[in-house]
């Protein structure tokens, strides 16, 4: 439970052998179980149920990163399913998600979340975000707390800095020009170690990546780059009351230790947990350290 927690060992660099062999590329073909659609907020979402949906298991909502989809978690989902039931969903814009027209902002993505947890007859669940699913649970547990029986927000940050906010005009302007094909290599060099992408044992999850970020329509892309502009969380941390977990790869420059780190001070009872090797995907990078602290961030909640 929480209140066994010590500062003693809330931040922690997790290193373990690799135990975990995980494909986190795309399965074949798209008509998966448990994928469903459903209009909420005037957009068509695509998400997917995992668990037994009849049974009393507690519930977890993933939720990806910017020019991701769904598919990102299949790692954890396949070790997590028998014992929770598991929402997972494509943000706006990305993935099998229709775009909006933007611009958007962090609480209409917030409230597409709240919409869909209604809609299935989620009353309380872990979230578990990344990158911009991340800050998205950050503002779950400040503005929806009640809804939440735990909060993990991996390789994420409370507030975007001037010189970090800057960087999405460029970016966005590059992807209204050339489209996101022009965007798929430079973020693959920002999301992996180079160590990473030189084994060609990892060239699946690449290719992975690569077509995910290529399948993102560029209104999501910018509809989110322009929210995640405007992030500042910092006020709300300290309201934060649910177990929470800030986890980041050692190597991650977009949302660094320091940032977890951060939002660990900020808010009573977490845990910071740094994951080497590992870059701004650590899930999918290094997913040994990074699914060995969740999992232990979900039992003790």
């Amino acid at each position: 439970m929480r209140s066994s927690w010590t500062r003693a060992w809330r931040r922690l660099t997790i290193e373990l052998p690799t135990a975990i062999d995980i494909d986190h590329a795309h399965p074949e073909g798209s008509d998966k179980e448990g994928e469903m659609n459903i209009e909420l907020n005037g957009v068509n979402f695509r998400y997917e149920l995992d668990g037994d949906q009849a049974g009393d298991a507690p519930w977890i909502v993933f939720s990806n990163s910017l020019t991701t989809d769904v598919t990102m978690w299949d790692g954890e989902v396949a070790q997590l399913v028998d014992r929770f039931r598991i929402l997972r969903y494509d943000t706006r814009g990305h993935g099998q998600t229709d775009a909006a027209p933007g611009p958007y902002s962090l609480d209409m993505l917030v409230g597409d979340v709240v919409a869909l947890m209604d809609a299935v007859g989620v009353d309380k669940a872990h979230y578990v975000g990344l990158s911009l699913g991340g800050m998205i649970g950050l503002g779950l547990a400040i503005g929806h707390g009640e809804r939440l029986l735990s909060l993990a927000a991996c390789d994420a940050r409370c507030y975007a800095p001037p010189e970090w906010a800057a960087l999405w005009i460029d970016r966005m302007v590059l992807a209204r020009e050339k489209g996101m094909e022009a965007l798929v290599e430079p973020t693959i060099a920002r999301w992996f170690t180079e160590n990473f992408q030189a084994d060609p044992a990892n060239k699946a999850t690449l290719d992975a990546v690569r077509q995910m970020i290529r399948e993102t329509s560029v209104e999501g892309y910018t509809g989110c780059g322009q929210a995640l502009q405007k992030l500042d969380y910092r006020d709300g941390l300290a309201s934060i009351s649910v177990p929470a977990l800030f986890m980041t790869g050692a190597s991650d420059g977009s949302t660094p230790p320091a940032a977890s780190q951060e939002m660990q001070d900020g808010v009573p009872g977490s845990r910071c947990v740094i994951v080497e090797p590992a870059s701004h995907i650590s899930n999918m990078e290094n997913p040994a350290q990074f699914d060995a602290a969740l999992f232990a961030h979900l039992d003790a909640a």
